[in-house]
């Protein structure tokens, strides 16, 4: 049995990193993550949204907001669509290693919503579409991360 960490709700700050680049993909990601927030955790403030040019610079934004100290959780989402090079396997790498370590240096959770896709048709169906909405999922894991991290302090009798 596993032991869900309760938050508390009014005081659980939520962080977004959202990236422009792509944004009729990436406005979709955060309407998810937004509505998914609202259904999880409906006594919570709204979360903060804080705009990156690209997803390159995701981990620069999601980095200063988890050791800001005033988010709880941080969601980062941005969208890759393969293009004729090789560039969108760079962007898509070092982002992700970037927004993993960012969350297990700092203790608090990074949520990757990323999409790192071959077609704008790809994106679209991962952003609302018959795919779901990865905005969503990335809020989601966010939450339910920091309920297990909750849950292991409490378990360990260490301060939150």
């Amino acid at each position: 049995m596993t032991a869900q960490g309760q938050i508390n709700e009014t005081g659980f700050r939520v962080a977004i990193a959202v990236s422009r680049y792509n944004a009729w993909i990436t406005d979709a990601l955060l309407d998810g993550a937004q509505r998914e927030h609202a259904r999880l955790l409906p006594g919570a403030p709204t979360p903060a949204v804080f705009s990156a040019p690209g997803t390159f610079e995701l981990p620069s934004i999601a980095g200063a907001a988890a050791r800001s100290g005033g988010f709880d959780a941080v969601v980062a989402l941005g969208c890759v669509i393969k293009g004729e090079t090789s560039h969108d396997q760079h962007i898509a790498h070092a982002v992700a290693n970037a927004i993993a370590a960012i969350g297990v240096d700092t203790g608090v959770p990074v949520a990757f919503g990323v999409l790192t896709v071959d077609t704008p048709q790809q994106a679209e169906s991962r952003a609302g579409g018959e795919h779901g909405n990865k905005g969503a999922e990335a809020m989601s894991a966010a939450i339910e991360t920091a309920r297990s991290i909750v849950s292991i302090h409490r378990a360990a009798g260490s301060a939150i």
